[in-house]
């Protein structure tokens, strides 16, 4: 792949990458929707990846080339980086990147780059392929200008900079692709920023399947509607607690405050908040502001026309799934004899919670996951934003070859499109290793 790689950039460029950089692709085994309300969650990275080869150049032109046709090449001024939310195509991603790094180190002069890459995670799947990329433009425009940080710094930086295209994400995305070592899925934590390895039991094999319906985070509005409720539930909780409101962001601020339970912060979401959902004057009520008032300080930019949010359904996923995650690594420390069973019992009730509580599925995620369940996956459930994208499965590594021709023949050869995927759309994966320059000999 990088000769292949490396012979495309000679006929592009007319001369060889200096150097070439990777970021992984990464798969939620559990923990939806919660890094950014401050959670821990528990991803690890796959094989598939984001690979880009690099030439330093003395214009402050950075090219941008892709080896899959359908992705056009783009050019543009170091110095003048701009970068459009309302279409997110390809080259916004790597922007973020550059963008981020050069913001950090204040670069007047930043290198200018040639660039090729090629991309084996399948777009909109949600299997982090933008964060992948904005995380490699970090690395190598790092690289290119001669400059150093640490994982975590860069994970940082890529997290923030990936806001520049309008996803409200949380960091769990970066912070797996580069921190994550080859054999072993990792407990992320934030604030601070840190990542503990979770051996996986053995036995048991990690199967990603692709719905075939894609979900661009950054082109809906979702999954910052997500974001803004989880929000609007903090804000209400705090309230009727007495805690300082406005100064409140996030869910997990509410626990750490009072200082209380996971299980006992789902009690006080059950006596606080109701099941109906909330108008925005409503919550203006509850909070005691002006309608004004919400929509200048609180609701972001693209959130001013949506007039009701379920808080109490958002809240108690959040709750219910940061203490999944948590039973989830116990589990794997401990590894008692039924442990297989105990962690797909955990990844059914993750699904039914993103399903029913948070409203992230859609209809072909459900029935994958049932099939998944159907042919022998001890537990089976979304992964990455939803809305689309993929289910990840836990099989017996007995079964695997005969869970993947029954999962194939219920799920992609009764429709032609997805037969068409079915090659890059249903794979085994082991937990991979993170972001990393190689130099060309």
């Amino acid at each position: 792949r990088l000769q292949k790689l490396k012979e495309m950039f000679i006929s592009k460029f007319g001369s060889a990458p200096k150097f070439y950089a990777r970021a992984p692709g990464r798969v939620n085994l559990i923990g939806e929707h919660i890094d950014y309300c401050g959670y821990a969650v528990l991803p690890m990275a796959i094989e598939q990846d984001i690979l880009i080869a690099v030439e330093p150049v003395q214009t402050q032109i950075v090219q941008l080339a892709n080896i899959n046709s359908s992705y056009l090449d783009f050019s543009t001024s170091v110095n003048n980086i701009q970068i459009n939310k309302t279409k997110p195509q390809w080259h916004n991603y790597f922007l973020c990147g550059l963008k981020g790094i050069q913001e950090h180190f204040g670069l007047n002069n930043p290198t200018g780059m040639n660039c090729l890459l090629d991309g084996t995670i399948p777009p909109s799947s949600g299997l982090s392929s933008s964060s992948a990329l904005v995380c490699c433009a970090g690395l190598v425009t790092l690289r290119a200008n001669g400059k150093t940080l640490s994982k975590v710094e860069l994970a940082e930086i890529c997290t923030k900079s990936e806001r520049y295209i309008g996803t409200e994400g949380g960091g769990m995305d970066q912070s797996i692709s580069f921190l994550a070592e080859e054999g072993t899925a990792k407990l992320i934590e934030f604030s601070p920023l840190r990542a503990t390895d979770v051996r996986l039991p053995s036995g048991a094999t990690f199967v990603i399947a692709n719905s075939c319906v894609e979900m661009n985070k950054a082109a809906t509005s979702h999954y910052n509607i997500r974001v803004m409720e989880c929000r609007l539930a903090t804000k209400l909780l705090s309230k009727s607690k007495g805690l300082e409101w406005r100064k409140m962001l996030r869910l997990h601020d509410v626990q750490t405050k009072l200082g209380v339970s996971l299980e006992e912060m789902l009690t006080i979401v059950e006596e606080v908040l109701h099941p109906e959902p909330y108008s925005a004057e409503e919550i203006c009520k509850c909070l005691g502001i002006s309608l004004e008032e919400l929509h200048s300080h609180i609701l972001s930019q693209n959130m001013q026309d949506v007039s009701t949010f379920k808080l109490y359904q958002r809240a108690k996923h959040v709750y219910s799934e940061a203490a999944r995650v948590l039973e989830f690594q116990k589990i794997c420390s401990e590894a008692p004899a039924n442990a297989l069973q105990l962690l797909g019992e955990l990844m059914k009730q993750s699904h039914i919670s993103c399903r029913e509580m948070y409203e992230c599925s859609c209809p072909e995620l459900d029935r994958l996951v049932d099939i998944c369940l159907q042919f022998g996956a001890i537990g089976s459930r979304l992964t990455g934003a939803g809305w689309g994208g993929c289910t990840v499965s836990m099989v017996p590594t007995d079964k695997l070859n005969t869970f993947l021709k029954n999962v194939k023949k219920a799920y992609y050869q009764t429709d032609g499109q997805r037969l068409t995927v079915e090659n890059n759309s249903l794979f085994a994966t082991k937990p991979g290793r993170g972001a990393l320059v190689f130099v060309e000999a």
